[in-house]
């Protein structure tokens, strides 16, 4: 008899094993967020994942009336959740981690505020507005022990983890040898007021084409190149539209300098459509991403370039909620992705030695 229901007993196997999975999944509590400042674009995006499970807003710290009250009647959001006293709310709600919509120049007001009271911090990307502000928030997040993370929209391309799976852990291309990458789109002047009021402000945004987009392709060749600092930048920094940023940059391009790479940026807010791609040379073939999810590759002289289709990325490394979500459990941890502390870190030396060398016209050796 018992022989007989084998067969039916391994059958409900797996479905036990799923619906156990998803109970436990469902179980994890959210993770509790403040949002501190609405000027920053992206925040738009944020709220609207944030209600998939993985984080439970609890307060949004912002000044200007004008711009909650915009965000509030769009996402429906509840007015006990908005204040201007991002001290004051930390210590009412006492959240989890804080994730920064404000201008670059504020990260370093909110890791002061949030690392001594053990609060995780994610900001969005550039890490900082300048190396010494990096230097402190860094100093601060390590003494406190705490993540400080950054969000890149490339993070999230599964095309750029596919590239990283064939280059870095299978070394299908041999030695890396060149990076380009090209980061740009027409110009931030058709977004909000609030946001390019600060994108347009040399102290609030550390510059313009060469921060905004700049900073991808710093943390995409550090990331790359696994975490390896560079020996040297080369910078030129150009405004070619001053009539509409008369204080910043929108051309840039750095030439970063290694013992056996050598990687070029190209920064723009003066191009005719947007694009954040990436060409990687190696000694055995060459990856060029499209998009977000194609790429294609060429491993010898006659063979054409072959598209490809990256598959999407398995949760929760998939979208920056969940993944940052994850993180602040404990389930992840994030040393050596574009997240990191360490990898901004290095894209911080690179862009803070774009800026000299764009200011002099040399070329900047970076310290040992």
């Amino acid at each position: 008899m018992f022989k007989n229901l084998l067969p039916a007993l391994v059958l409900l196997l797996p479905a036990f094993d799923i619906h156990a999975a998803e109970t436990s999944a469902n179980a994890k509590a959210p993770i509790k967020v403040v949002i501190a400042g609405l000027v920053h674009g992206h925040v738009g995006g944020f709220l609207k994942n944030a209600n998939l499970g993985s984080v439970e807003i609890v307060g949004i710290c912002e000044p200007d009336r004008e711009v909650v009250k915009r965000y509030q009647e769009r996402f429906k959001l509840d007015e006990a959740l908005f204040g201007a006293d991002l001290t004051k709310m930390l210590e009412e709600r006492k959240p989890q981690a804080i994730w920064a919509f404000s201008n670059t120049y504020d990260h370093l007001a909110v890791v002061e505020a949030a690392a001594p009271r053990g609060i995780h911090v994610i900001v969005e990307k550039p890490l900082a507005v300048d190396k010494p502000a990096a230097d402190r928030m860094a100093t601060l997040a390590r003494q406190h022990k705490v993540h400080l993370l950054t969000n890149l929209e490339t993070t999230w391309y599964s095309c750029l983890e596919e590239a990283h799976r064939i280059c870095v852990r299978e070394q299908q291309l041999g030695l890396i040898t060149k990076i380009v990458g090209h980061f740009g789109h027409p110009g931030p002047d058709r977004v909000q007021p609030e946001f390019l009021a600060w994108l347009n402000d040399p102290k609030l945004n550390g510059g313009g084409a060469s921060s905004d987009f700049g900073c991808y392709g710093g943390v995409i060749t550090t990331w790359l190149l696994g975490n390896q600092r560079p020996l040297s930048v080369t910078a030129v920094f150009q405004t070619d539209r001053p009539e509409a940023f008369p204080k910043v940059d929108d051309q840039a391009t750095l030439i970063v300098e290694y013992p056996t790479t050598q990687a070029i940026i190209q920064a723009s807010w003066d191009w005719t459509f947007p694009r954040k791609d990436v060409e990687i040379y190696g000694r055995k073939g060459i990856i060029r991403t499209i998009n977000p999810t194609e790429y294609d590759i060429r491993l010898t002289a006659s063979q054409r370039p072959e598209p490809k289709t990256a598959a999407p990325m398995r949760p929760p490394h998939g979208t920056s909620v969940e993944y940052f979500a994850a993180v602040i459990r404990g389930e992840i941890d994030p040393a050596g992705s574009m997240s990191s502390l360490e990898t901004n870190m290095i894209a911080m030396e690179i862009q803070e030695a774009a800026r000299e060398s764009a200011k002099t016209g040399k070329k900047v050796l970076l310290p040992k």
